[in-house]
């Protein structure tokens, strides 16, 4: 199913098996190990994407982001993919084994480390820590060069609960295809 230039940029619609619209991407689970549920918003800041998935094991996922509508960094217009992506995800622990951390990491190319000059982050460039939060773990770091890291701790999320985390991603040199590797960190005792 194609969304067309006039589709509302917040609605969302499923196309392929696994694979979900929303503003001017597609997110698809067609990697495995997660379902996602649905996905709504724009991708803005009064409107971010908001993705709810299930994880049904405490190994890592990837999530495929691709962009579904022309190319043009830093536009302000709606039909565009402008490499300024906020985004929400609620995990829900589908796995049987309690959370106590999750760690994000984008990677421009499959299976290997974002780097600076790949333009894609958590928003590198800025000091602001206001755009990134979640409603379950206390604290927060960021790991840039040679990965593009964002580890959630100090918190629990028990199997069957769920976990929301706001983040924003910036891309000064967007690419029509990325990925969101979302891994969930159990005790390890």
């Amino acid at each position: 199913m194609l969304v067309s230039a006039t589709a509302s940029p917040s609605s969302a619609q499923q196309g392929e098996a696994g694979e979900w619209r929303a503003g001017a991407y597609s997110f698809s689970d067609e990697m495995g190990g997660f379902i996602i549920e649905s996905v709504t918003g724009r991708g803005t800041r009064d409107n971010p994407i908001v993705l709810t998935e299930t994880l049904n094991s405490s190994s890592p996922v990837t999530l495929v982001i691709r962009s579904v509508w022309p190319i043009r960094p830093f536009d302000s217009a709606a039909f565009y993919d402008n490499g300024i992506l906020y985004m929400r995800i609620v995990a829900r622990n589908g796995s049987g084994h309690g959370w106590v951390e999750f760690e994000f990491e984008l990677q421009e190319l499959l299976h290997k480390a974002s780097v600076f000059g790949d333009g894609l982050s958590f928003d590198q460039r800025s000091l602001r820590k206001d755009n990134i939060s979640s409603d379950t773990f206390a604290e927060f770091s960021r790991d840039f060069e040679p990965y593009d890291k964002l580890l959630f701790r100090h918190g629990k999320v028990d199997p069957g609960k769920s976990v929301g985390f706001s983040f924003l991603i910036t891309d000064f040199t967007p690419r029509p295809t990325f990925y969101l590797v979302q891994d969930p960190r159990i005790p390890s005792t």
